[in-house]
């Protein structure tokens, strides 16, 4: 973590305590709240109850039968992210965000994948600040100059639906809304360079080079990955260039592309809750996911937002 005399995260040139520790303080675990009952009539994954899903070939290229599915549920993935988004502001705690993203799920008809997968405790991810990824929402309020990542993924009809955003909050400085703006330029720029008959590491190769032309660090600890009927399928997407990944994307194929760029370090820690992983350094991170499907000239985006905004995401 940052002592008071190391230059300060936010590339000011600053020391850290006469920068951002006093307008910022690092995180810590809060308290969890009990996992939320899902009705008896909603369909459930395979891992609803005992926690480890039952892993299996599925294949990588699609039938048109599940590739229908999985519009639905994209789009009742986006629509549920952006009633989360819409929540994100001071005073507002990442549980009670929980609380309405999970109503969501249900009213939509779906299952909350995230809730119980591996023991996961909660219905979404919420990772505010310097955390990654898989932050547990708990009852911290979000606080005024936060971002917060929000990460919703549905299982609807048989398959799932993935997608993820980071919001401001409030009043956030220069240095965290450039690095917000430039993650979401890196997704797009990953979704640009999907394309039938590439490698797939042209996908980390587009993403590494924006991020590191603005300076910032891409964490290679987490990945894309393949969706489908299975939350996750063999299929890994690096967000950074890997020579060896020379597998050729082929139409049919639906994975994610979901960058986590740091402000610092791309180096990681995990909390005592073996979920919550934090930039080694405490600085700033990142993140925006689309689950995409390969079409034969180009891609499609399945999670798509019904209205895109014209300035990255924001809440205040």
């Amino acid at each position: 973590m940052l002592k008071a005399n190391d230059p300060c995260w936010c590339g000011s040139g600053k020391k850290f305590k006469r920068c951002h520790r006093d307008r910022t303080e690092q995180l810590r675990p809060g308290t969890i709240s009990p996992a939320r009952s899902v009705p008896p009539e909603i369909p459930r994954p395979d891992y609803a109850e005992s926690g480890e899903p039952h892993r299996w070939a599925e294949p990588r290229v699609k039938s048109p039968d599940v590739i229908r599915r999985m519009r639905t549920a994209g789009r009742a993935a986006a629509e549920i992210l952006e009633l989360g988004g819409a929540m994100a502001a001071p005073g507002v705690t990442t549980d009670e965000i929980d609380a309405a993203v999970h109503q969501a799920y249900i009213d939509h008809g779906g299952y909350p994948s995230t809730l119980n997968y591996r023991g996961y405790p909660k219905s979404l991810c919420t990772s505010v600040n310097e955390v990654i990824c898989h932050g547990i929402p708990d009852d911290r309020a979000l606080r005024d100059g936060d971002i917060v990542n929000l990460d919703v993924t549905i299982f609807l009809d048989g398959v799932h639906g993935d997608t993820n955003a980071t919001f401001l909050v409030g009043d956030v400085d220069a240095a965290s809304r450039q690095l917000v703006e430039v993650t979401r330029q890196c997704l797009e720029h990953g979704i640009e360079a999907v394309k039938p008959g590439r490698p797939f590491n042209e996908i980390g190769r587009a993403i590494e080079t924006h991020a590191h032309a603005h300076g910032y660090e891409v964490v290679r600890a987490f990945v894309g990955h393949g969706i489908g009927e299975q939350f996750h399928t063999d299929l890994q997407i690096p967000h950074y260039f890997e020579p060896r990944f020379t597998t050729v994307i082929e139409p049919g194929m639906v994975f994610t592309i979901e960058p986590m760029i740091s402000i610092g370090t791309g180096n990681h820690r995990i909390w005592d809750d073996d979920w919550t992983a934090v930039t080694a350094d405490g600085s700033r991170t990142a993140q925006f996911e689309h689950t995409v499907l390969v079409t034969d000239t180009g891609v499609e985006v399945l999670t798509a937002p019904a209205v895109v905004p014209a300035q990255g995401s924001t809440a205040s």
